[in-house]
C-alpha cells in the first residue's frame, strides 16, 4: 500500500491521452514537514535504469525453515524495510517483519494477517488483511489494530491484496481470491475498489484477480495489474480525486505487486516469470530485473531512495539503482 507527494510527473496525463488487539513492537513516525509524513521525490531524481539486470539475496531475510512462505507488501519507513511473511498454508498466518540494512531482522507485528502494506499520513501501517478480510491500521505505538473497512454491499471482501493511499487519504485497493479460505464469506467477483469518506465503490471489476496497484509519483493516474497469465497493466486517470475509465498500458505474464519511481516509471513483478519489467509511463519497456524464486513485489528505500527491494518466496532482494523511488 502506498502514500507520497511530488511537484514531478506532469506529462503523465498528456501521455495517457494519448481497534483490536495485536502482539507488535512500538514504531514512531517521523514527519518530512511539519505535520506531515509523506516523502517527497527529490527535485533531480536521477536515471531510470536499461538493460538486464539482476538483483542480489539480502541473506539474513531468508527462510530459516521449510515451510512454504510468501513475502509481500514491502514499505519503507524511518531507515527499515517491514513486510509481511505468510505462510501458503490452511489459515495463511501472517507476520509483519522488520528489516534495517544492512543485517538486523525482527518481527515487528507477531500476528498480522496481512498481505499488501502501505503508510498512513501519520506514519502508521494500513494493511490489506485475508484472515478478516479487511483494511486494517496497525498502531503499533498503541498495540492495537483497528478495521478500515471489511464489506461491500454487506458482505465481507474476498482477500484484500494490495493498496495505495492517496494524499487526501482515499485508499486504492485490490480484492482477488487468492486466500478467499482464510475467513467466512467473500464476493461474487473480484474487483478493485475505491474507499473513501467512509464509502466503498467500485473502480473495475473486469480484470480477473487484481493485484499490485500504485499510483503516480503527482498521485493523478492510478494502476492497477492483473489478470494472471493473460495479465495486463491499466491505467486510470485521476480527475477530482475520481477514477476515469482506465486504459491498458501492456500485457504482462502473472502480474503481482509493483513499484513506482520518481520519474514515474513502473517496476512491475511477474510471479512465476521471476522478474521485474520496468515500464514507461506509456508502457514502454525500458529494462528487466532477474531473481532467482518467485517475486511478488517491490519498494524503494535506502538513504537515497534509490535501493530497490523486491520480495518474493522467503527472502528479500535488492538492487542500487541510480533513480530514485516511491518508499511503497
Amino acid at each position: 500500500m502506498k502514500t507520497w507527494r511530488s511537484t514531478l510527473f506532469t506529462a503523465v496525463m498528456a501521455v495517457l491521452a494519448g481497534c483490536q488487539p495485536a502482539e507488535q513492537q512500538a514504531v514512531a513516525a517521523t514527519p518530512a514537514a511539519a505535520g506531515e509524513t509523506a516523502w517527497r521525490c527529490p527535485a533531480e531524481p536521477g536515471t531510470a535504469p536499461s538493460g538486464t539486470l539482476s538483483a542480489r539475496r539480502i541473506a539474513v531475510t531468508e527462510a530459516k525453515d521449510d515451510l512454504p512462505r510468501l513475502y509481500e507488501g514491502p514499505v519503507w519507513h524511518e531507515g527499515s524495510l517491514y513486510y509481511s511473511d505468510f505462510l501458503l498454508s490452511e489459515g495463511f498466518r501472517s507476520r509483519i517483519q522488520r528489516f534495517t540494512p544492512p543485517d538486523r531482522l525482527e518481527t515487528a507485528i507477531i500476528s498480522s494477517g496481512s498481505n499488501g502494506l502501505a503508510l498512513d499520513a501519520q506514519g502508521r501501517i494500513v494493511a490489506a488483511t485475508h484472515d478478516r478480510k479487511e483494511l486494517a491500521r496497525f498502531d503499533v505505538g498503541e498495540r492495537n489494530r483497528a478495521r478500515i473497512v471489511g464489506q461491500y454491499q454487506g458482505n465481507p471482501f474476498n482477500s484484500p491484496n494490495d493498496l495505495v493511499i492517496a494524499q487526501d487519504g482515499t485508499i486504492y485497493f485490490t480484492d482477488p481470491d487468492f486466500q478467499r479460505s482464510a475467513a467466512v464469506g467473500g464476493q461474487d467477483k473480484t474487483r478493485v475498489y475505491r474507499y473513501a469518506g467512509g464509502e466503498v465503490s467500485v473502480v473495475d471489476d473486469s480484470i480477473a484477480n487484481p493485484n499490485g496497484i500504485a499510483l503516480s509519483p503527482a498521485g493523478d493516474v492510478l494502476y492497477v495489474a492483473g489478470g494472471g497469465s493473460d495479465g495486463v497493466l491499466r491505467a486510470y486517470p485521476l480527475v477530482d480525486g475520481k477514477p476515469q475509465p482506465g486504459t491498458d498500458l501492456a500485457k504482462v505474464a502473472v502480474p503481482d505487486g509493483m513499484a513506482v519511481d520518481c520519474l514515474g516509471n513502473l517496476y512491475v513483478t511477474e510471479h512465476s516469470l521471476r522478474r521485474v519489467r520496468v515500464l514507461s509511463p506509456a508502457g514502454a519497456e525500458l529494462a528487466r530485473i532477474d531473481v532467482d524464486a518467485n517475486i511478488t513485489n517491490a519498494a524503494f528505500g535506502g538513504p537515497e531512495m534509490k535501493t530497490l527491494y523486491l520480495t518474493g518466496a522467503g527472502t528479500v532482494w535488492s538492487l542500487d539503482l541510480d533513480v530514485a523511488g516511491l518508499p511503497y
